[in-house]
């Protein structure tokens, strides 16, 4: 008996990360971009259902949606594309999607990363999707004695906006390709074209589509169609095998491209075997970290948030490398640099980098490098083609999305932690561009027209509130972030020995004083004569405060992360930090320290959007680390712990953003600087796992792996009592990126009340 039950066990399928990971969290009001299951690491395609087509907010995936309208290959920053569709009998795709979409229950439904299955109840279809990078794969079962289609409805209003311009044609019996214009958005200021290549494992027995014939669209039985509000079809009768298999290879540059990239990466008909390479590559890269101990619960909300991290954000260069330069006139085939003929990197689309210096950029550098050196590579890109350094590009071409220049503090990141496979040059002088009037931080919310915001930063140490608004154009927030961007400007160049350049942006760091209203002890906007602006409180009501980006002065008010130290002595001290700091979190507590969407300027604290996100990690500069430890335990847990589809990232993951926060707050390391120090260090908090193992890539770092384990981990045991590095005795709340990647050891033993003594020295 005792052999037979050793057998049974040794039987188990192991778990994997994979298994562990819930796509589905919190897609009850979910945004385009935020889910994509059938997918790989940054890929370019993100095929999954749709239940809501219209919009770029509460649209997507909805989880209480109770039908599927289409299966898209993109789910973009400011991208869609692609929406196909399985149905029998009577085609009607020139009804629209309101006709031909179907009913379907979470109960038949698997999702997985790389996979997702689901039944549509109007027609009894089986529809099974998973990819490559850049080729979405299907397999459809169609009920017996069916007429089976599927259709192309490449002309629909999707996501974002309107298609100008859409084309399908049938290029022999087992293949379709096309395209679908993209409009430009009030974001996306240029048309983009998705080009795609569909091939069917059976032949099709007839071909069409439908057209605008006046107001209405009429079904029509052409091989070419082309236009407005076109669509397409291929039929297969009653099928003699009821499974169909159809491979869809997209690209941004041509139609050739779209085939190159779908016969390089696909040659096969194996739908079983790429599910089953997703799944590897998804545990390759989520195995990077391991965790152990911890509740079931924490576990999936780690992983799944490991998985966002490494989700959002997309692949925009073909197979062979070649991209699409929007920033011109005229679009333009560009190729990244090649070795052997062999891309040596992908070029990404990507909404900005506004507050990953508190995530993304922390975790990628340690346990993702060669992830961040590309999107480094992207952004230094746009400055040989474009002229300036981008802030979130999409579809080749700048967005101008939020405020400031979130390029320089990733890449100060970068550099200065060994990370240096880019064109270093490039990227120096685009940062320098960036850091002076005229430069991308001239434009703000959206404005392809500069402002004069850096000659008056320049000129008064300020910038004043403007007199006419456009979004994000609030002065005080501008100033705090161009004076943690001058730092990273510094601290890059302090990383090249440019001395000059160097002390000229730490002297310029500074400039957030000239905010700090000694007074009334808040950050607060000034007027262009210098005076402070009137009518002023630390919090109000609506999107946010004047002056402030999506937030108030209460939240900003800690906004200069390069030199807590100096903004707590500002504040009147330690004591008087701490207590004004745990007095907000005390407050805002009441309201689950986050503030609706679109909502931000009423509350102390707001952990559903980014200009807040360093703060619990606060009280360790003010010699109170214990206090550290509490709130962010507390923050994981009540305000990202929820794992339902109705919690966990408060309606706003930007691309990966709160779900890298969430890895950072499970293992226990953070930088409140950003990692753009020439000494990055990272800050010790207590981990909520017994064990964290993180490989280190030999590429870039001399370790193999660094090791996490605690000592008397509980929920209740929140507070480090001692920490030891290799064998040594650490007192240090701080641990330097240097050691760490060194590979080691990192012992934390925990308890249930506060170590005063630990980490204040």
């Amino acid at each position: 008996v005792q052999i037979i039950a050793l057998n049974l066990f040794a039987m188990q399928p192991k778990v994997t990360p994979v298994d562990y990971v819930r796509p589905q969290i919190d897609t009850h009001k979910s945004r385009w971009f935020f889910f994509s299951s059938a997918s790989r690491p940054f890929g370019m395609v993100s095929l999954s259902p749709d239940t809501w087509t219209e919009g770029s907010w509460n649209s997507g995936y909805l989880y209480n949606s109770k039908e599927i309208r289409c299966f898209s290959h993109v789910h973009c920053w400011q991208l869609a594309g692609v929406p196909v569709m399985p149905t029998t009998g009577e085609v009607k795709g020139h009804k629209g999607m309101d006709a031909y979409k179907s009913t379907y229950s979470h109960e038949t439904e698997i999702v997985k990363p790389g996979y997702h299955k689901v039944e549509l109840d109007t027609y009894q279809i089986r529809v099974e999707l998973t990819s490559t990078s850049r080729v979405g794969m299907h397999r459809y079962t169609y009920p017996a004695g069916e007429k089976a289609n599927v259709l192309f409805d490449v002309g629909a209003l999707l996501a974002h906006g309107k298609t100008e311009k859409a084309a399908i044609h049938r290029i022999s019996s087992k293949e379709i390709g096309g395209y679908s214009v993209l409009a430009p958005t009030s974001r996306r200021k240029k048309p983009v074209t998705v080009y795609f290549v569909a091939r069917f494992n059976q032949n099709m027995t007839a071909f069409g589509g439908w057209e605008k014939e006046g107001k209405e669209k009429k079904l029509v039985h052409k091989n070419s169609i082309e236009g407005a509000d076109i669509g397409g079809y291929a039929s297969f009768g009653k099928l003699k095998k009821q499974t169909l298999l159809m491979k869809v290879g997209i690209s941004y540059v041509s139609e050739e491209q779209a085939r190159i990239n779908l016969e390089k990466e696909l040659a096969h008909w194996n739908f079983d075997r790429v599910k089953e390479d997703a799944f590897a590559e998804w545990n390759r890269e989520l195995g990077k970290i391991t965790v152990e101990g911890g509740s079931e619960e924490e576990k999936i909300k780690f992983y799944t948030d490991l998985w966002h991290s490494l989700l959002g954000r997309h692949t925009f260069s073909d197979f062979n490398g070649k991209y699409i330069d929007n920033t011109g006139e005229e679009p333009v085939v560009r190729q990244v640099p090649l070795d052997n003929g062999t891309p040596t990197r992908n070029t990404y689309n990507s909404d900005a980098f506004w507050g990953s210096e508190f995530n993304l950029n922390i975790l990628w550098s340690i346990a993702y490098p060669k992830v961040m050196s590309e999107f480094v590579s992207t952004l230094v890109d746009y400055y040989t083609n474009g002229g300036m350094i981008a802030r979130g590009p999409s579809g080749g071409n700048y967005t101008y999305v939020m405020v400031g220049d979130q390029a320089t503090p990733l890449i100060a990141a970068a550099y200065n932690k060994g990370i240096r496979d880019f064109d270093i040059e490039s990227a120096y002088q685009g940062c320098l561009k960036n850091s002076e009037p005229g430069g991308i931080r001239d434009y703000v919310g959206y404005k392809t027209n500069p402002g004069n915001f850096m000659q008056q930063y320049v000129d008064k140490g300020f910038v004043p509130e403007p007199t006419t608004k456009s979004p994000h154009a609030e002065g005080c927030a501008m100033t705090l972030y161009f004076a943690y961007e001058d730092w990273c400007m510094a601290q890059f160049a302090k990383g090249l020995e440019k001395e000059d350049v160097y002390r000229k942006y730490l002297q310029r760091s500074f400039n957030y004083r000239y905010v700090y209203d000694k007074q009334s002890g808040w950050m607060r906007p000034r007027t262009t004569d210098g005076s402070w602006m009137r009518n002023f409180s630390p919090i109000g009501k609506g999107f946010n405060m004047p002056g402030f980006v999506e937030s108030n002065a209460a939240i900003f008010t800690y906004y200069v992360p390069h030199n807590i130290k100096d903004l707590i002595y500002l504040i009147g001290g330690n004591e008087a930090f701490v207590t004004k700091l745990n007095q907000q979190f005390e407050l805002a507590s009441q309201d689950n320290f986050i503030s609706k969407h679109g909502e931000h300027a009423h509350n102390w604290i707001d952990y559903e959007n980014q200009p807040s996100l360093h703060m619990a990690h606060l009280f360790s500069d003010a010699g109170a680390p214990w206090l550290t430890q509490y709130w962010v335990r507390r923050i994981k847990k009540e305000v990202f712990g929820d794992i339902t589809p109705f919690g966990g990232y408060n309606g706003d993951e930007d691309q990966g953003q709160m779900g890298a926060l969430g890895v950072l707050m499970a293992i226990g390391l953070f930088d409140v600087q950003g990692g753009a120090s020439t000494t990055p260090q990272y800050e010790i908090t207590s981990p909520i796992f017994d064990k964290i193992t993180i490989q280190l890539d030999n590429r870039y770092y001399p370790g193999k792996e660094v090791v996490i384990e605690t000592v008397n981990n509980s929920p209740k045991s929140v507070y480090i009592q001692r920490v030891s590095w290799n064998g040594v005795e650490h007192s240090s709340f701080q641990l330097a990126h240097e050691e760490l990647v060194k590979g080691g050891h990192l012992v934390i033993e925990l308890g249930d009340t506060p170590n005063k003594s630990w980490g204040v020295n």
